[in-house]
């Protein structure tokens, strides 16, 4: 039964078609940005991740200057190791930044790949729960919705993330950090959870609201019966039974035992550990990074 779920849920002919279409309407929109001219829109590419700053700071850094001497760079030093070779490569009869525009829609289409994961692990966790009450007859007559091809498409088509990966952004790259921290406490693998959660919150600083959620579903893991689904179990179960006292059966339905629901701690400190361990790392790549420069105090006074 497992065998066939996985085929129902994996055989989307129509979620890839829609998927490639996507890609291929954003390599149209890179080969035609005069006519857009999103890069230049504050709404869409703000100081801290405009590639076009980038690729001033790495113009600095190339002069044997600080990248961030002339206050337009604001962004982190491993991006400017990184994308910043990128930002003065041309090809003839090509625009700009091409390279950097092809590296955010792999980015996009990577992300869309994650949200995808992440809904197939929740969608067998679900089904996983209505097995482990006994509510085989909901698991057999309910029709399964894949809502991780629903998200990956509701993502790869929203006009924002479309307009920021054609609009010279690293958002992008930042939401690829993102969904790497979820999709990794999903799955509880706690080092990639960590390490998603550390460069997401380096190179933005709101990504840090997300140890909220991602302590949750380390502790309690997602295939966490729902109380709502042992309620309905019951139901079920005094439902089919035949008794003419009615008020028995509410009496019993109230006083029917919840499964207790434990939260483990194991995971959360490995979480904490991994994510310590991540941060000394990147700042010790920031601090080779800039070393020649001010040092990791330039970089925080940015």
């Amino acid at each position: 039964m497992e065998e066939k779920e996985s085929e129902r849920l994996k055989k989307k002919p129509w979620f890839w078609s829609l998927a490639f279409a996507s890609v291929i309407f954003r390599l149209i929109l890179i080969l035609f940005p005069n006519n857009l001219n999103l890069a230049s829109r504050p709404e869409v590419s703000t100081p801290l991740t405009s590639l076009r700053r980038l690729a001033e700071g790495y113009w600095l850094k190339q002069a044997s200057m600080s990248p961030y001497a002339g206050s337009m760079f604001h962004g982190s030093p491993l991006l400017l190791s990184i994308l910043g070779p990128l930002t003065v490569k041309r090809f003839e009869g090509q625009p700009s930044h091409i390279l950097c525009s092809l590296v955010s829609v792999i980015a996009d289409f990577v992300t869309a790949m994650f949200i995808r994961l992440t809904g197939l692990n929740l969608q067998r966790a679900y089904n996983q729960s209505l097995k482990s009450l006994g509510l085989f007859r909901l698991l057999e007559n309910s029709e399964i919705v894949s809502c991780g091809d629903i998200a990956a498409l509701v993502y790869l088509w929203s006009p924002f993330t479309i307009i920021s990966c054609v609009g010279l952004s690293t958002s992008p790259i930042e939401n690829l950090v993102v969904m790497l921290c979820l999709y990794g406490a999903c799955t509880r693998q706690v080092p990639l959870a960590a390490f998603g959660w550390v460069v997401a919150t380096h190179l933005s600083l709101y990504p840090a609201i997300l140890i909220v959620p991602v302590t949750l579903l380390l502790g309690y893991g997602p295939d966490t019966p729902p109380r709502k689904l042992l309620l309905q179990r019951n139901s079920c179960k005094f439902g089919d039974a035949q008794s003419s006292d009615s008020s028995f059966q509410d009496k019993e339905l109230t006083n029917q035992p919840v499964q207790p629901i434990f939260f483990s701690w194991k995971p959360v400190v490995y979480f904490f550990l991994w994510a310590l361990m991540w941060a000394l790392y990147v700042l010790v790549l920031c601090g080779i990074s800039v070393k020649d420069y001010g040092g990791l105090r330039e970089m925080f006074n940015r």
